[in-house]
């Protein structure tokens, strides 16, 4: 085999890039400096409108309650949140292979948005226009479609961010995108609970979902004023199945990724008691509609927030910080709402839960970006991705019955027990990846 191309020394099982240069690469870079502030600028408003309908989707109150009201089974509620997960497990791999060898991945990000937006859409009108039990049957259908386009576009997204946005401006840039979501899904939710309560359109929860389709779609059309400058270095196209071949030798090529990706796949699990938590609190607490969207306010005001605070820290001590801290509050937060009595106790839970879930989210996305070389960093984020997905869709129908059979608390406990499991791993194993030798 001839020697790889600019005589740059390839891990075995990897093949060869298209070739750069130094020149290229500082060309680059001087495009990212000059679109620096139009990118940061395109990426918070496409956070405020984006992100605050997707919280709607995927905050632990709206979607868990829709489903166990349509068919007011745990089961039932599990598997719909695991279908979601099995869905964001099956597709990132295909969507590293898919932008790994273009220069530019913005078009693709379009599409994949768009598709995803169309699976929102596809649940409000099910509820709306169809009859029972097909509101049911057609939103777990769109929640799998969601979670396969979510897979996606999260590989893509993310590989965007680290090309327009340097490793040390990302964390107050994703705060301020949390922040400024917040703020606007924090008034949101309560509408939405409104809309609930009074049964807006014949179906409060399908005109709530409606509502975020149309937030989501102005949200895509920030992204229209992102300039993203062409990779000076790609890899050739590959075909799915040879990736997955090469897989083990880009695990064996860093360690400690490996052992980031296997702690934050522990931490995912944790997510099997994430629908559980407003079904819980309707055992401790009447909840009306609108008390539901103050719930979902709380958490999601507190998720965005929080996560400029969490923001603020990445920048000075890194994201594996905030993957300890974080994940840490989380657990606290489960703690405090095993033992609520009252509802202004129960939003401070929810508020707890929002702030941990968010900075892990957050934590987990980022600090896979600083692991290794560009030219692998679809893979690495997918692989990362599509782990942790898996152990979500088995969490989430694992979780759906176990609460069937046991408690809610026995969940609770055993999503506690995997998340401790994440934190010493990282804690004693993994070393902060901005101070290693490149």
């Amino acid at each position: 085999m001839g020697a790889p191309p600019n005589g740059c020394r390839c891990r075995a099982g990897i093949p060869p890039l298209s070739a750069s240069d130094p020149a290229a690469e500082a060309a680059f870079q001087g495009e990212v400096r000059t679109h620096l502030r139009r990118n940061y600028l395109s990426h918070l408003c496409h956070g405020l409108l984006g992100q605050t309908g997707m919280r709607l989707i995927n905050a632990p109150t709206f979607i868990p309650s829709y489903i166990f009201a349509l068919s007011g089974s745990d089961a039932i509620v599990g598997l719909a949140r695991a279908l979601q997960y099995l869905g964001m497990f099956a597709s990132p791999i295909l969507g590293a292979t898919v932008i790994e060898h273009r220069r530019r991945v913005l078009p693709v990000g379009f599409l994949i948005g768009a598709l995803m937006r169309v699976q929102v859409l596809g649940i409000a009108l099910g509820g709306l226009l169809l009859p029972a039990p097909w509101p049911l049957v057609t939103a777990c259908g769109f929640l799998t479609l969601f979670g396969v386009f979510l897979g996606v576009q999260g590989v893509v997204f993310n590989f965007l961010v680290s090309k327009v946005i340097p490793v040390e401006r990302r964390g107050v840039l994703m705060g301020l995108r949390n922040a400024l979501a917040g703020l606007t899904a924090t008034g949101v939710a309560i509408f939405a609970g409104t809309l609930i309560e009074h049964e807006a359109l014949g179906n409060g929860y399908a005109a709530t979902f409606l509502l975020a389709f149309g937030l989501t779609s102005l949200g895509l059309a920030m992204l229209l004023f992102v300039r993203e400058p062409e990779s000076p270095r790609v890899r050739e196209p590959t075909a799915v199945a040879q990736r997955l071949r090469e897989l083990p030798a880009l695990l064996r090529a860093d360690p400690e990724f490996t052992r980031y990706f296997l702690a934050r796949a522990l931490a995912t699990i944790g997510r099997m008691a994430v629908p559980f938590y407003v079904l819980f609190a309707r055992e401790r607490v009447e909840l009306s509609g609108e008390a539901l969207g103050i719930l979902t306010a709380a958490f999601v005001f507190a998720q965005s927030t929080g996560n400029l605070l969490w923001g603020l820290a990445a920048d000075r001590f890194g994201f594996r910080a905030i993957f300890l801290a974080s994940l840490s509050v989380w657990i606290v937060a489960v703690l405090v709402l095993m033992e609520t009595t009252g509802f202004h106790l129960l939003v401070v839970s929810f508020a707890g839960l929002g702030a941990g879930l968010g900075g892990f989210q957050m934590s987990a996305q980022n600090l896979v970006l600083e692991f290794g070389s560009r030219r692998n960093l679809p893979m690495r984020i997918a692989v990362a991705n599509s782990t942790s997905e898996l152990v979500a869709a088995v969490g989430a129908l694992a979780g759906g019955l176990l609460a069937a059979a046991f408690s809610y608390v026995f969940v609770f406990w055993l999503a506690i027990a995997f998340q401790l499991g994440a934190l010493a791993i990282v804690l004693f194993w993994v070393g902060e990846p901005r101070t290693r030798a490149s």
